[in-house]
């Protein structure tokens, strides 16, 4: 309980600090939005249906899911790497915090906490913006901000990882790199089986892929026992990060 309460102060901080950057915080539901106008809604009307499950769905209810992870991921990775890394290399903000009570391992949960509060937000707030574009026709859906939650946790945890090793933002580059990537093979856009064999088993070990089948299911009501395998993976992908994270600024930050 005392570290729960030392990691709510971090985020506390950050909600305070965005009080006067909330317009900041608002740009982050752009973006999903306008993939979803323009590619689900203007490019699946030339496009048309899709086979999923065995039985044909619209393309923008196929498509949705897929940028409702990629909100969960967004929303997560900003935070967890390019603000935390001007507050760890630039503004110094840590070196206050750690003069109190805090430890470096309550600074890196509540990060990660913040990061997914912000990822949760975006994906609560898209996932209303389908219903009302009538894109969802499950129950199951209820479960998709905690599965954004995941998703955040799990990309949260090995961008804060990640960013301890950087050191100027230059090497944001790499971020980028990947993230790219990512977002282009994850069957986000088309189903898994248009991709040639070799390049199905690579997206099929992919962290972003693991989400979009995950919110994909749940919106659509195509439920299986498989999904426990994505959940494990995303799970373990965060504890992971977290791990690093913590141990890294444990090093770098009280040598």
């Amino acid at each position: 309980m005392i570290a729960i309460q030392r990691a709510s102060r971090v985020v506390e901080r950050n909600v305070v600090a965005y009080r006067r950057l909330w317009y900041v915080f608002v740009t982050g539901f752009a973006e999903p939005f306008l993939f979803l106008l323009s590619i689900g809604i203007g490019v699946g009307n030339l496009v048309g249906d899709v086979q999923y499950a065995g039985h044909s769905v619209s393309y923008d209810q196929f498509v949705a899911p897929g940028l409702l992870a990629m909100s969960a991921m967004t929303g997560a990775l900003l935070d967890a790497t390019v603000n935390f890394f001007v507050k760890f290399k630039y503004t110094k903000i840590y070196d206050s915090v750690l003069s109190t009570p805090i430890g470096t391992g309550d600074l890196a949960r509540g990060e990660l906490a913040w990061s997914l509060l912000r990822g949760a937000t975006y994906a609560t707030v898209f996932l209303l913006a389908m219903v009302a574009f009538g894109l969802v026709h499950s129950w199951w859906a209820v479960f998709a901000p905690p599965v954004a939650v995941l998703i955040g946790f799990g990309f949260a945890g090995v961008g804060l990882a990640a960013t301890t090793y950087m050191r100027s933002f230059l090497d944001f580059d790499y971020i980028n790199l990947a993230i790219v990537p990512l977002f282009l093979f994850s069957a986000t856009f088309f189903p898994l089986s248009q991709y040639p064999p070799a390049l199905e088993t690579f997206i099929r070990v992919t962290p972003l892929y693991q989400g979009v089948v995950l919110e994909r299911a749940l919106v659509l009501g195509e439920l299986h026992w498989t999904l426990l395998l994505n959940v494990a993976y995303l799970a373990t992908m965060g504890t992971v990060g977290l791990r690093i994270a913590s141990r890294r600024l444990g090093r770098l930050l009280q040598p």
